[in-house]
């Protein structure tokens, strides 16, 4: 989206929930930043017409609100922070009527804007930061703009610096799927809606979780070095264990068989009619797919198949109840999964979920 020219826009929208279907219609690139707000990157030729760039963010307003039916405001600037900043305007200020494009605005006003806003308002700042930046005579936001960013990087670290950039309208903030496809490790885990006393039941958690954990090192298209099981009671029990073990895997792997075979290691560690409250797994070394591959002899047969891939593909369609492997597919599902008898339907983000009415 940054990448695309100097000239490149940022909108950014908020509502309750986020109808992804719908937001795709305006852009090529959409960056679904949190359930109710996203980022959508505008074309060169927009980018280049402030009236263009007013119809777009309208038309978004209007055709959010008519087939979603929840309001929604649209801010239109030439970074991420500052389309956040342009977001909180088109809210608080009625005169933009729920659409703020920040370059159609008069730079003093915008100026005054910044030097009346605590910097607390920016994208990222709050709490400890902003008590920090206010010890250095950083209050507002246009003190956090017009600062010198090499000494902001010196009292701070290069993100504080980079929103520093962003403020004056450099573009420094990329996707944020850019970034979620990097992460260290990954972590798989859910307390027990009720306690787990068998190694059988443990075995089950253990499968589910790591076709979990493997359906989501593909969609970031990573494999992992390195499996960490554990098991733990309540900390509120005078019954306490909590078993754990680490397990190298003989190559990076992002297949569910290999992940549930190295978890089940732990299983000689649990003990028969202790009431374990959770239990999870956590992935390490994770890499880049197909970037370190094993010799042919020393190669699994279902490693090639997919099979993560597919088990996910099914049970997005289907249901997670609907296809797993081993322990993890058995029907119906384990009673120690969180209950969600209770849970709000989603028909804002959700088209199979809207309510029907026959009249």
């Amino acid at each position: 989206m940054g990448e695309e020219s100097e000239a490149a826009e940022y909108a950014t929208q908020q509502q309750s929930a986020l109808p992804v279907e719908v937001l795709d219609r305006f852009t090529h690139e959409l960056d679904v930043y949190s359930i109710d707000e996203a980022f959508l990157s505008v074309d060169r030729r927009t980018a280049a017409d402030v009236e263009a760039m007013t119809r777009v963010g309208r038309d978004i307003r209007d055709t959010l609100r008519r087939l979603i039916g929840v309001p929604v405001c649209v801010g239109i600037a030439p970074t991420r922070t500052l389309a956040k900043l342009a977001n909180r305007t088109a809210k608080k200020i009625d005169v933009f009527d729920g659409v703020c494009v920040w370059p159609a605005t008069r730079p003093d006003w915008r100026q005054r804007l910044m030097e009346a806003l605590p910097v607390s308002e920016v994208w990222g700042i709050a709490g400890r930061l902003e008590r920090r930046l206010n010890g250095y005579g950083v209050r507002s936001i246009w003190d956090l703009a017009t600062v010198d960013p090499v000494q902001v990087r010196k009292w701070f670290n290069v993100v504080v610096m980079r929103t520093a950039l962003e403020l004056r309208g450099v573009a420094c903030i990329g996707p944020e799927e850019d970034r979620t496809g990097k992460k260290d490790q990954l972590i798989v885990s859910r307390s027990f809606s009720e306690k787990v006393t068998t190694r059988d039941g443990i075995r089950q958690a253990l499968s589910v979780y790591a076709q979990q954990a493997a359906a989501r090192l593909v969609r970031h298209s990573q494999v992992a070095r390195s499996v960490d099981a554990f098991a733990g009671t309540s900390h509120w029990t005078e019954q306490k264990h909590y078993p754990s073990v680490r397990v190298r895997l003989p190559f990076p792997t992002a297949d569910p068989v290999e992940l549930t075979r190295a978890a089940h290691q732990l299983l000689n560690q649990i003990e028969d009619g202790t009431r374990y409250a959770r239990a999870g797994l956590m992935l390490t070394d994770l890499l880049p797919a197909g970037v370190h591959l094993p010799l042919e002899p020393f190669r699994q047969p279902h490693e090639d198949a997919g099979i993560a891939a597919l088990v996910d593909g099914v049970q997005k369609k289907a249901g997670k109840d609907a296809l797993g492997l081993g322990y993890g597919g058995f029907r119906p599902g384990p009673s120690w999964q969180m209950k969600r008898g209770m849970l709000t339907p989603r028909a804002t983000t959700h088209w199979a979920e809207l309510a029907r009415v026959r009249a």
